[in-house]
């Protein structure tokens, strides 16, 4: 009903970080820093993630936050989605990846691949007063951003932007960038449009 109050986000706790197997993302990691020939100690500096921690996600014996993921993604210049299932078949109640993170969650909903570059749609939440920080995506990458409830400052280090419910952002996202919530709890979609790389 209309009256009736938001249900409070509540973020799953660390070791539930990934709402998928380990084991999958950790061989889809693993098969994409091989085939870009980048060894573990290599991306453990690029990622300024610890080697062991890195063995750790490939193995699938530790459960990546999405922090640590977008900054492995980021090094192996692929989008999020790379790594993830696919999003199931099947209308609003099949499953679908989730990942968390210190401030909230995404929910990997669609994944497009277009003649020009991937979109990826999610559906995010992040904890009223956090703030989730996103090291710089590759070249040309973008976030396309529609409100659904609560207010957050969004965007670029160097030039965010006041995001309200109803309202739409779009910012560069090759350069570091934060969502910060406001006093209430804020839910968005996400697009992310990732160019192909030329050649």
């Amino acid at each position: 009903m209309a009256d009736d109050p938001p249900t409070p986000f509540t973020p799953a706790p660390r070791a539930g970080a990934l709402g998928e197997d380990p084991a999958a993302v950790g061989r889809r990691l693993r098969a994409l820093r091989e085939e870009r020939g980048i060894s573990l100690s290599e991306l453990s500096r690029r990622a300024g993630v610890g080697k062991a921690t890195l063995s750790g996600l490939e193995t699938g014996v530790r459960n990546p936050t999405l922090e640590t993921l977008y900054a492995v993604t980021g090094q192996l210049g692929v989008p999020l989605a790379a790594v993830l299932s696919p999003p199931a078949a099947g209308g609003p109640h099949a499953a679908a990846p989730v990942v968390r993170g210190a401030a909230g969650e995404a929910t990997l909903l669609e994944v497009i691949e277009g003649p020009d570059a991937t979109y990826e749609l999610y559906r995010i939440r992040i904890r009223a007063g956090a703030t989730q920080v996103s090291p710089a995506h590759g070249a040309g990458v973008t976030e396309h951003l529609t409100v659904f409830r609560g207010d957050a400052t969004v965007g670029p280090v160097e030039a965010p932007q006041q995001a309200t419910a109803g309202s739409y952002i779009r910012f560069h996202a090759d350069a570091p960038h934060f969502y910060a919530a406001g006093a209430d709890d804020f839910e968005a979609a996400l697009m992310i449009r990732s160019p192909r790389a030329s050649g």
